[in-house]
């Protein structure tokens, strides 16, 4: 018997009564950008997400959008590494941040190819990555100065040597500048950290991805699990619980909206939590950075400590 040959078929296959057609164009994986809790990169547990386009049109990556429950898990993540944070000694806080400033200029590249997807030029990029950087070494340098600024001796009428100092005020949640995606943030960030709060940080919703990619950067920087919890998504959903949940003891406000800051005053009276707006900061400027920064997000305890009165008890020689 002769051999059978079966010629290869020329069908094509179909799905859904479409032909597949082969391009020649390669299609561009995205990156997904995952949120950052505890030391850690979950993906939302909402399990949403959204693509933020340039004004190219250019789609950027897919990014969480981070929900109420990922809120409560960073505030619950914040509060037990506050402890041990605000424990440090300042000096070991400054070596902390000033590192996170190696790691940042370790991958300049990266960051400045990261602003330019979002509409920064080349020049502008590159400037906002060195302002960055040296935000992050001026506030180290802070950390253990600003408490000899800011203390003071008090003159009492009794035999008591009473003295105030400043102390990290605790949680502190933070709706970052929308529309500068990392010197805005870092200059927001650094003061609180610096301070020795902890923080969960909403990233800009149309430029996050510098905000994902900083916290890789605090990620390998030596600082501690849940001192710096970093989500993306929408300020219109989450704003609200940024400012209403009971365990946060202070929230920065970075835009100008005056509905938003009405609201983010009423619901802060429900405990007495510390609210600042920096809708007005020129973050590119000097007064972008400040040891005052640093005492918005501190109280002042003052000591009363019991002495003798020598002079007001006639001693002499």
């Amino acid at each position: 018997m002769g051999k059978t040959i079966i010629n290869k078929s020329s069908l094509s296959i179909s799905e859904n009564g479409l032909e597949k057609k082969t391009s020649s164009k390669r299609l561009e994986v995205l990156k997904t950008y995952k949120i950052y809790i505890g030391g850690q990169f979950p993906r939302t547990e909402s399990g949403r997400y959204y693509i933020p386009v340039n004004a190219a049109g250019k789609k950027l990556a897919n990014v969480c959008l981070s929900s109420r429950k990922d809120f409560r898990d960073a505030v619950v993540s914040a509060r037990g590494a506050f402890s041990g944070w605000s424990g440090r000694a300042a000096f070991n806080r400054g070596q902390i941040l000033y590192r996170m400033a190696e790691m940042l200029e370790g991958r300049k590249a990266q960051f400045i190819d990261e602003l330019i997807q979002q509409d920064a030029t080349k020049a502008k990029a590159e400037k906002e990555v060195n302002l960055a950087i040296d935000r992050l070494i001026y506030y180290a340098g802070w950390c253990d100065k600003f408490q000899q600024l800011f203390s003071s001796v008090n003159p009492v009428a009794t035999s008591h040597f009473n003295f105030s100092v400043p102390e990290p005020t605790g949680v502190v949640s933070i709706i970052a500048p929308q529309d500068d995606s990392l010197l805005g943030l870092v200059s927001v960030i650094a003061p609180v950290i610096a301070g020795g709060n902890t923080c969960v940080v909403l990233a800009s919703e149309t430029k996050p991805l510098c905000a994902v990619t900083f916290a890789e950067v605090l990620n390998s920087s030596d600082l501690p699990g849940g001192v710096v919890n970093m989500l993306t998504g929408k300020p219109s959903e989450l704003v609200s619980w940024f400012v209403d949940h009971m365990d946060v003891n202070a929230t920065i406000y970075c835009e100008k909206d005056s509905i938003t800051q009405k609201m983010m005053r009423e619901k802060s009276a429900l405990n007495l939590k510390r609210l600042t707006f920096y809708d007005k900061v020129n973050w590119y400027s000097e007064e972008g950075q400040s040891p005052y920064f640093i005492m918005d997000t501190q109280e002042i305890k003052t000591t009363w400590h019991p002495v003798e009165n020598i002079a007001g008890a006639g001693g002499g020689y």
